[in-house]
């Protein structure tokens, strides 16, 4: 979480008083999640692994978020951050044998090894990974992702869950490294050409005529992205209402095209950057 400043006030009222000013962010609703497009929720799960990454390999060693829940982080540009760092802790705890490094979960348990040193091994990280499968990953990952994903995503959620069958130096790399492979397969997605004509109408708008969709990043309309026209014209052959759709030149953060679609084509205007594809019927 990005802190601007910060001021030390020593009063009689309140002593050794510090108060932060840190950027604003927009708090985390997991509901309000589950319903935006699988692409952003796989964006909040990238960010929470390079924060994993890097509570594991801190300047002060490995930290652990002891009240690591949802209404401690926000949203920052699409990106997952941490605002509530008082329940954070740098300390491995001590042991005599691993009975003493037991885990325990609502709905699982695991114990750790004791190091020659009298730690429990990787408690810290493993800790904050194993939360962030039970409140992030297992619900915004698999929720509505593409079909020739599934597979990678289902590993992913596994590695996160699991810590018998992966090692603790095995964890963040696999999770990292696996991010452009789901990414690129996304982006790149496959589309069968569709035999439905459309005519192309360029430096066009059509300003209304909108129906709702899910997901949409818009609220008041269908404006969803694709690949290319052919994945649109997909798109909007699927649903009934569609009668016709907008390219525009805005892409999401991982180069998708964002396309209107609409019920109608009665009314359009001139929009230099836009262009129109019409259904054309029999």
């Amino acid at each position: 979480f990005q802190l601007y400043g910060y001021c030390y006030q020593d009063s009689n009222d309140i002593p050794d008083t510090l108060t932060t000013i840190t950027e604003l962010g927009s708090p985390l609703e997991m509901i309000q999640l589950l319903q935006t497009s699988w692409e952003d929720r796989f964006r909040i799960c990238l960010s929470l692994v390079r924060l994993l990454h890097y509570l594991a390999h801190s300047p002060l060693g490995s930290v652990t978020l002891l009240d690591f829940r949802p209404r401690q982080f926000v949203i920052v540009d699409g990106e997952l951050k941490v605002t509530d760092l008082d329940d954070a802790s740098i300390e491995e705890s001590s042991c005599t044998s691993n009975s003493d490094c037991f885990m325990e979960f609502p709905a699982r348990n695991f114990t750790l090894p004791c190091s020659v040193e009298g730690r429990c091994q990787s408690m810290n990280e493993k800790r904050n990974l194993y939360n962030a499968y039970r409140f992030f990953f297992t619900y915004l990952l698999p929720h509505s992702a593409p079909s020739s994903l599934r597979p990678l995503l289902d590993k992913i959620v596994n590695a996160t869950g699991n810590h018998n069958k992966y090692g603790n130096a095995k964890y963040f790399p696999f999770l990292l490294s696996s991010s452009p492979s789901v990414n690129s397969e996304f982006t790149q997605k496959c589309v069968k050409s569709a035999n439905t004509k459309y005519r192309r109408v360029p430096e066009a708008f059509i300003p209304d005529e909108n129906y709702r969709c899910w997901p949409s990043y818009h609220h008041k309309g269908c404006l969803l992205s694709v690949f290319d026209v052919n994945e649109a014209i997909e798109i909007c052959d699927s649903y009934s209402q569609c009668k016709a759709f907008v390219l525009t030149n805005r892409t999401t953060w991982t180069g998708r095209q964002l396309v209107f679609f609409k019920m109608a084509s009665n009314h359009i205007v001139p929009d230099p950057d836009k262009i129109t594809y019409v259904k054309v019927t029999d």
